[in-house]
């Protein structure tokens, strides 16, 4: 094994491969802690000196400084993960050197035999100190030692200075990157719990319901989402079907989700006609949660008779209802609707009513589909919805499946950028 001296004397080629060997080393660690030995055992065979230590001013008062890593240590503290074992000190050498914050080489070095960081110093002659600079201001400092006077070249000190600094930037970023996955791994498991809560607040099965074969799907372009369906049961055996999108995107949406939902279900007495309930609800939110805020939510709101096969409902700014009649022909329902829920307490909405026929099928979505684009920013539009409604489907499950397959095709794959959700009611005899 070569000798520390002949690794600072050896050819500029012998030095550049110890050094390249240590870069990639370096590269290939996650973790600071062990980047920082795997530098400190190479670095000290380019340098003279036997003892190191490094020490930090950092989130202390002067004049105390808190020693971080030293040489004669024989187990090894993580200055990241157990700063409380860490020696503080409020005098001394080294507290000169870190507040005096510029490289210094001390060729003739006298430690006082009350430095309170005399035993990591003893034996000592002369020494090199190189701050590390955070923000402008000397926060760390690298001692390297030697028992022999004169032991570094200042020619080299500027040069050495310039590494060490970078080195120190580096390592910080990898302390900052670490940090960052664990927030993000907090901040996934949040979302997770909270992507969890809305899909409760989801019907946990479809109703059955006479005359009407259901289906629905329900993607979030992230963990959580602004989406809301939901089925009601309405006197006289009829069945009332909601569709909402909140504006925006993640978490504010699902909160407003999930506000949506509690304001839906505590509706009083029956949740009918449909223009009342979206009068109820967009009241509710204009008065408590939407009046310092930009959120609203679009609705549609349908109550269908499976007697009669007829459906009234009323839209509050939400995308028309596509219908496929048993003939073929292609409809959108809604030609009257009113503001978003939230924007302007008062709002009045009309209910309109259709009469379906056995093998219509109608299909209630949100604007995360028809807004789906491809690789060449070309939305998938309602034509997408209708070249589905047009294939032959014997069930409005495979409607749903259908329109998921043309999604994923026309993308390519690509991630949603907004929630999807369909609700797919087919008429049956």
């Amino acid at each position: 094994m070569a000798t520390t001296f002949e690794l600072s004397q050896g050819t500029w080629q012998e030095r550049l491969d110890y050094i390249v060997a240590m870069m990639r080393e370096m590269s290939q660690e996650r973790d600071p802690q062990r980047m920082v030995q795997a530098y400190v055992s190479r670095v000290r065979r380019l340098l003279p000196g036997e003892r190191w230590l490094a020490f930090s001013r950092r989130g202390l008062e002067a004049p105390h400084y808190r020693i971080t890593r030293s040489s004669i240590w024989t187990q090894p503290i993580n200055p990241w993960k157990e700063q409380h074992k860490l020696p503080v000190f409020d005098r001394g050498l080294l507290g000169k050197l870190m507040y005096a914050g510029r490289p210094q080489i001390i060729t003739d070095l006298d430690i006082a035999d009350d430095d309170p960081a005399a035993e990591h110093l003893e034996g000592l002659q002369s020494l090199m100190a190189i701050p590390h600079f955070e923000g402008g201001e000397a926060l760390n400092m690298v001692v390297t030692g030697s028992s022999e006077p004169d032991a570094f070249d200042p020619e080299r000190l500027p040069e050495l200075f310039w590494l060490s600094n970078l080195f120190g930037r580096a390592t910080h970023n990898l302390v900052l990157s670490d940090q960052l996955r664990a927030a993000y791994a907090a901040v996934d498991h949040e979302l997770q719990v909270v992507a969890d809560i809305q899909r409760s607040l989801l019907p946990r099965q479809l109703p059955r319901t006479p005359t009407l074969d259901l289906a629905a799907d329900y993607q979030t372009s992230r963990r959580a989402g602004g989406d809301y369906y939901d089925f009601f049961e309405v006197p006289g055996g009829k069945l009332g079907m909601f569709l909402a999108d909140a504006s925006g995107h993640g978490t504010p949406a699902t909160v407003m989700m999930a506000i949506t939902h509690s304001i839906a279900h505590s509706y009083p007495g029956p949740p009918c006609p449909p223009g009342k309930m979206l009068v109820f609800l967009n009241d509710q939110l204009a008065a408590r949660y939407t009046e310092d805020n930009d959120s609203f939510v679009t609705a549609f709101y349908g109550i269908y008779d499976p007697a009669t096969h007829k459906l009234m409902f009323a839209r509050a700014g939400h995308n028309p209802p596509r219908l496929r009649r048993r003939d073929g022909t292609m409809d959108e329902l809604g030609s009257v609707g009113g503001l978003p829920l939230g924007i302007s307490p008062g709002e009045q909405y009309s209910d309109t009513t259709c009469t379906l026929a056995p093998g219509d099928t109608l299909m209630l979505y949100t604007d995360g589909i028809t807004e789906a684009e491809n690789a060449k920013h070309e939305p998938f539009g309602v034509e997408g919805l209708d070249r589905v409604l047009g294939e032959r489907s014997t069930t409005a499950a495979d409607v749903v499946k259908s329109l998921r397959q043309a999604l994923e095709s026309f993308t390519g794959g690509l991630p949603a950028d907004d929630d999807r959700t369909v609700v797919v009611a087919r008429v049956t005899d």
